[in-house]
């Protein structure tokens, strides 16, 4: 049920105070717990999103499903950061960034500039790259790819899946790729996805 691109600690690490902050459910205190709830509220904001035929090229689709992917566990589920991060745009800059890049989607897809495994894969890197929310952007960007996906008739990614026999290997492999995104090279990324 783990997500294998998530860090593995054996789920018994205790929770810090201020990784406390915002959690709903009172009975969580070790990693493993934390990411169990976290999981189960994903499978349910899937089994959500796969239902519904609506634009995941809308910032209100996007703030929504993170919503529904961790709304269960954290307060502040689908609201955008406040702070700064060692990664991601300025928090004051996150909704004039996502809207850059439903826009930038949007104008591949309709005109066809990318195959569709690139635009999905590029849009994943750029809402990850935003981080708009204070945890869950690489879960999220990786659900919403696949929404993308879907909505252009493409099977979803197998983000690296195939070879799970080594789950800190593939998570290595993943922050990689997204690394060399940031400095234009896609080659890893679009291998990774689709591995």
């Amino acid at each position: 049920m783990n997500d294998p691109l998530l860090p593995e600690d054996g789920g018994q690490t205790p929770l810090a105070p201020e990784e406390l902050e915002g959690l709903i459910p009172s009975y969580i205190t070790l990693r493993g717990e934390l990411n169990e709830a976290e999981q189960i509220n994903i499978v349910e904001a899937q089994a959500w999103a796969y239902k519904r035929n609506r634009s995941v090229l809308s910032i209100d689709f996007l703030n929504d499903l993170h919503k529904r992917m961790f709304g269960k566990v954290w307060k502040w589920a689908g609201q955008y950061r406040k702070t700064g991060k060692n990664i991601g745009v300025e928090a004051h800059m996150i909704q004039i960034a996502l809207k850059d890049l439903v826009d930038d989607a949007a104008y591949w897809i309709e005109h066809s500039t990318y195959e569709p495994d690139e635009i999905a894969a590029r849009f994943h890197h750029r809402l990850v790259f935003i981080h708009p929310y204070p945890n869950g952007n690489g879960r999220h960007a990786r659900m919403a790819a696949d929404l993308l996906l879907r909505s252009m008739g493409q099977e979803e990614f197998s983000w690296g899946s195939k070879n799970l026999t080594d789950p800190a290997k593939t998570r290595s492999e993943y922050i990689t790729a997204l690394r060399d995104a940031d400095g234009h090279d896609y080659a890893a990324l679009f291998k990774f996805v689709r591995s």
